[in-house]
């Protein structure tokens, strides 16, 4: 259906997608929406609470009674809040995505692909991701792709994306995940993709990551630390900084030791400290043998 006049969220969504969740929560009262407007404020509202790990808030403010959306919000804030609720969390998805009512609804199959990522189940993922019908949508299909190693589908992703609307900004940060997932040339493609956000929007945390990530990969470790301590200035337990760093540290000779203890600490579950605790295991062995 075509828009009879301007988009009354259009800040709101800007605000969440760049990472500005504060400025969304902020800005979110909004006059005279529909009632599916308002849905859909609440829904990002609550997922930008969930982005700040503000997860008991969203599980105690949204009731048994709400709309769909909501109570797919509502089982991303439980997912993420502990490892004990994974089971029930997929048990209850699986229950709503099986109610041909509800099963279609986009938020609904847009947190299915987020919970499923997180699961790295990727295929299951997709299963409920990639139909798209939103821009949203297809933006996640184009991270599951790149985890997959299928930059081949994450382009066509992209091109679909371009269509509807080149100049959206999911289209553009899927344009830069896609240019640093395929690298070399591409790579300085990327940076100015964040530049030109950076320029035009409030610095936030995945901004100033994304550019931070393009300067290692062109070798400009020192531009990458100033981006990553800035970072850390808006966000001390962001999980994606605090790993960016140990990896910048490691580049520069500095010492990653308190980066990787805060990841530790916040992040458990992250990639990079199984990889460290798996590191340490193989060195401890490796040490038992030689004794």
């Amino acid at each position: 259906m075509a828009s009879t006049g301007p988009d009354p969220l259009f800040g709101l969504r800007n605000n969440f997608y760049i990472g500005a969740y504060q400025a969304a929560i902020n800005n979110s009262d909004v006059p005279n929406l529909s009632a599916d407007d308002a849905v859909e404020r609440d829904t990002l509202v609550y997922r930008s609470y969930i982005a700040l790990g503000s997860y008991q808030l969203v599980i105690n403010e949204i009731d048994d009674s709400a709309a769909t959306p909501l109570q797919a919000v509502k089982l991303l804030a439980l997912y993420l809040s502990s490892p004990d609720n994974k089971e029930t969390v997929i048990t209850s998805l699986h229950e709503l995505l099986g109610d041909s009512a509800i099963g279609n609804n986009p938020i609904l199959r847009l947190i299915a692909g987020i919970v499923f990522m997180h699961e790295q189940d990727y295929n299951e993922a997709l299963k409920h991701t990639n139909a798209g019908g939103t821009m949203e949508l297809h933006a996640l299909n184009v991270q599951i792709f790149i985890k997959m190693h299928r930059s081949d589908y994450a382009e066509k992703q992209l091109r679909i994306m371009q269509q509807a609307d080149e100049d959206h900004t999911l289209t553009q940060l899927a344009n830069a995940w896609l240019n640093l997932a395929v690298g070399g040339s591409k790579i300085q493609e990327a940076y100015l993709i964040f530049q030109d956000f950076s320029e035009k929007n409030q610095m936030t945390s995945p901004i100033l990551n994304g550019k931070a990530v393009c300067c290692m990969h062109m070798g400009n470790f020192d531009e990458a630390e100033t981006l990553l301590l800035e970072a850390l200035n808006k966000d001390t337990k962001d999980s994606e900084t605090l790993a960016n760093l140990v990896v910048c540290s490691l580049h520069l000779g500095k010492p990653s030791t308190r980066y990787l203890s805060q990841l530790k600490i916040s992040h458990p579950d992250h990639m990079l400290v199984g990889r460290a605790a798996s590191a340490e295991e193989i060195f401890d062995r490796a040490v038992q043998t030689v004794a």
